[in-house]
C-alpha cells in the first residue's frame, strides 16, 4: 500500500543527508562591572578606626569614621582633623585593595561643632561611564568585539578570545574615572 503523501508511494523514509548545522560557534563574552567587596571595605573601616583610636594627633578632637546607612561617615572637631581622617581611611582602603575611584568623598561641612565628610562606596557603572567604555570599545577594540550595555554592567562578546583579551588590556590602560573589573570570561 503506497504511502500517503510521497510521490513514488515508496514505503521507505527518504535518506537524510548530514545532520544540519543548528548553531555557529558561541561567541566568547566578559563583563564589566565595578564592585567593592563590602568585606574588604568593612576590613578597612576597622582598621582605620583602630589606627584612630591610637594615633596621638587624633587624641581629643573627636575623629571618628563609621557607617551610616550605606554611607560612610567621618567625624572630627575641625576641618583639618576630618581631612586627616579620610587620609587615614584611604591608606587602609588602598591596602585593602580597594581603588580610590570607588569612594566618592564629599566635602567637609560644619555639623554643631564639629566638621564631617560623608563618602560613599561606588557599586555599579553608572551610564556616563558605561557610554564611554563602550565608545572605546566600538572606536578602538578590534572589529568583531561587540558589546551591550546590560542595567549597571557591560558585556562585551566575540568569536575570538584573543581579541577578548586585548579590549581587556586596552580598557586596563586606559584612564577610566570608575574601578572596573573583568569578570565571567568564558
Amino acid at each position: 500500500m503506497p504511502r500517503p503523501g510521497h510521490p513514488h508511494g515508496s514505503p521507505h523514509l527518504p535518506r537524510a543527508g548530514p545532520p544540519p548545522i543548528l548553531e555557529r560557534m558561541a561567541d566568547s563574552s566578559f563583563d564589566i562591572v565595578s564592585k567593592v567587596d563590602k568585606m574588604e571595605a568593612d576590613n578597612a573601616l576597622h582598621q582605620a578606626q583602630k589606627e584612630i583610636e591610637q594615633r596621638y594627633d587624633f587624641k581629643g578632637v573627636g575623629a571618628s569614621v563609621d557607617w551610616s546607612g550605606e554611607q560612610l561617615l567621618l567625624k572630627a572637631n575641625s576641618e583639618e582633623r576630618v581631612n586627616a581622617v579620610l587620609d587615614v581611611l584611604q591608606s587602609k582602603l588602598i591596602k585593602r585593595g580597594i581603588s580610590l575611584k570607588s569612594l566618592d568623598a564629599g566635602t567637609p561641612f560644619p555639623s554643631g561643632k564639629e566638621f564631617r565628610i560623608e563618602a560613599k562606596l561606588k557599586n555599579g557603572i553608572e551610564q556616563d561611564a558605561a557610554k564611554k567604555i563602550s565608545k572605546i570599545i566600538r572606536e578602538e577594540a578590534p572589529k568583531t568585539v561587540k558589546n551591550q550595555i546590560q542595567g549597571d554592567e557591560l558585556r562585551v562578546s566575540s568569536k575570538s578570545r584573543d581579541d577578548l583579551q586585548a579590549t581587556i588590556a586596552l580598557l586596563k590602560g586606559k584612564d577610566l574615572e570608575i574601578d572596573v573589573q573583568f569578570v565571567n570570561f568564558r
